[in-house]
Formats: structure tokens, C-alpha cells, sequence
């Protein structure tokens, strides 16, 4: 049975569409002094909890989804992060600072017995949870709402380290090349973008990411692969996080069109992870 969070109701709702699986009952409410209460109805032996955790408040939600689903009889509890908030925080640069992604793991760990999570920054962040954990690669559902008619697509990722994701959406399309920027993070809000030697002139350019956050790296790739004469660009990604004004950021830059999944819910989110998650249930 899948028990939804509050944050990913379409997505809980295609999964339970995909793998044939009932939606338990789930009401959310909020009390006067601001905390937040999910309450959970009957449910099966095991219970599936969907919770993308995207803010401070969603984690909480998603400890009790866990907790709710146990006292409701559960005696199984498979918790699927499709975006798990903190991922990118998987290491201390200072002393004092925390493993942010270790901390979160940890607490979830405490309320279920296996945990599912769709293309995290790293994969590595897996090993903090004190489950089995793993995680699902959902990116080549990113090939599907592309035009099927892209001129000499060029599948570019930000950076080198997403370089994976592009050759997987590349692969998923069934033609094209794949490379990608070089980056220089100068600070949290600061990044230098040094263009690829790949030839972009008068091709199509797909750039693919796992998370757009500000949207500033992504919209200078775009101006830049806009000057470069590329014929249109397209931004695509896993998380669509999509925060504060990304989106206008992209639109100026000249981007085509953006898509992204639903583990984010957005109007951006195009194709769903539902397939790729029901296969690693």
C-alpha cells in the first residue's frame, strides 16, 4: 500500500497506478503553534511511504508517515525518497561542520526498513543510512518528452561529474553526443562557466543535470551555448527544485523549453519516476 507526503501526491498516486497497489488514507493538518501532524489510515502488512523531502518541514513529515504507518499495522515500512533533501551535504569541508546528508539518513533509518532514493547527487550518500538503502536511476525518462526530431543533438552536462546523466539520456534518445562544461564553484552563489570545445553551431543542445536549484549555473550554460550560435537549447532534469526565480533565469537565457520528473512536483515536471521506482520496489 502506498502512503503519500504531502509534497508527492502525483507521484504516489502514478506509482500505486504502476505497480497496482492501493493508496492508504493520509490527512495532513496543521496546528496552532505550527506544527504539523500527518495521520495515516488503515494499511497493509507493508507499507510504502513517498515522501520527497524538500524542505525542513517535509523531513519531519516524512519521520512521521514512518511512525503513523507502524501504528496503523504495518509491519513492513519501504520509505522512497524520490528527492532527498541534505544529499548534497554529504561531507564536512570544516571542522564543527555536519554531515548534513549522514544526520538525515540516520533519522530515517530509524523508521523503516529499506530505503529507495532516485538519483542523488551522490551515490555514496546510500552508505549513511543504517538500512539497505540504494538508489534508482531515473534519468533516461528525461529522452522522453524531447522532440523526436532534434537536429545533431549534442546531450551537454554542466559539469564533468554529470556527465553520466547526459550519456544516459543520450542512450535513452538513441542518438546523439554527449559533454560537458567545465565549472568553477567561486562561492555559494558564485560559479564560472568555461564552455566545452564541442561544436554547437546550428545543433540542438540538450543540458542535462540531476537537481536545478537557483537555475544560475544552467542559464549561463544556456547564454553561453546562445552565443555560440546552437540552434535551440533544452533544459533537462531529475529534480526540478525550480527555487526562488529559476525559471525566469532560464527563460532569459533563451532556453527552448525546460522538462523535468516528478519527484519535485512542478509545472516543469513532464515525465514520472513511478516506472523506474516500481522496478526497484
Amino acid at each position: 500500500m502506498i502512503v503519500s507526503g504531502s509534497k508527492t501526491q502525483a507521484l504516489a498516486a502514478e506509482l500505486a497506478a504502476v505497480t497496482d497497489q492501493s493508496l492508504a488514507p493520509v490527512e495532513f493538518e496543521r496546528f496552532p503553534d505550527g506544527e504539523g501532524m500527518a495521520r495515516v489510515g488503515e494499511v497493509d502488512d507493508h507499507a510504502i511511504v513517498v515522501a520527497s523531502t524538500v524542505s525542513d518541514e517535509a523531513h519531519v513529515e516524512c519521520l512521521q508517515l514512518q511512525d503513523a504507518a507502524r501504528e496503523a499495522g504495518a509491519g513492513e515500512i519501504t520509505t522512497v525518497l524520490p528527492y532527498m533533501g541534505y544529499a548534497r551535504q554529504d561531507r564536512a569541508f570544516e571542522v564543527g561542520e555536519p554531515v548534513s546528508a549522514r544526520a538525515v539518513a540516520r533519522a530515517i533509518s530509524t523508521g523503516t526498513d529499506r530505503v529507495l532514493t532516485v538519483n542523488p547527487h551522490e551515490d555514496a550518500v546510500c552508505e549513511y543510512f543504517t538500512v539497505s538503502a540504494e538508489s534508482v536511476d531515473a534519468a533516461g525518462c528525461l529522452a522522453d518528452p524531447l522532440p523526436t526530431d532534434l537536429t545533431e543533438p549534442l546531450f551537454l552536462s554542466p559539469d564533468e561529474g554529470a556527465i553520466d546523466l547526459a550519456a544516459t539520456v543520450a542512450n535513452a534518445y538513441g542518438r546523439g553526443d554527449t559533454d560537458y562544461f567545465e565549472k568553477k564553484r567561486l562561492s555559494g552563489t558564485e560559479v564560472e562557466i568555461t564552455p566545452s570545445d564541442a561544436a554547437v553551431g546550428d545543433r540542438d543542445v540538450v543540458l542535462v543535470d540531476d537537481i536545478i536549484a537557483t537555475g544560475s549555473t544552467m542559464s549561463e550554460s544556456v547564454a553561453v551555448l546562445n552565443e555560440r550560435a546552437a540552434r535551440a537549447v533544452y533544459v533537462t532534469c531529475v529534480h526540478p527544485l525550480l527555487a526562488s526565480n529559476a525559471v525566469l533565469k532560464l527563460s532569459r537565457a533563451g532556453v527552448e523549453a525546460i522538462y523535468g520528473t516528478d519527484t519535485i512536483e512542478r509545472s516543469v515536471s513532464e515525465v514520472s519516476v513511478a516506472p523506474a521506482i516500481a522496478d526497484a520496489l
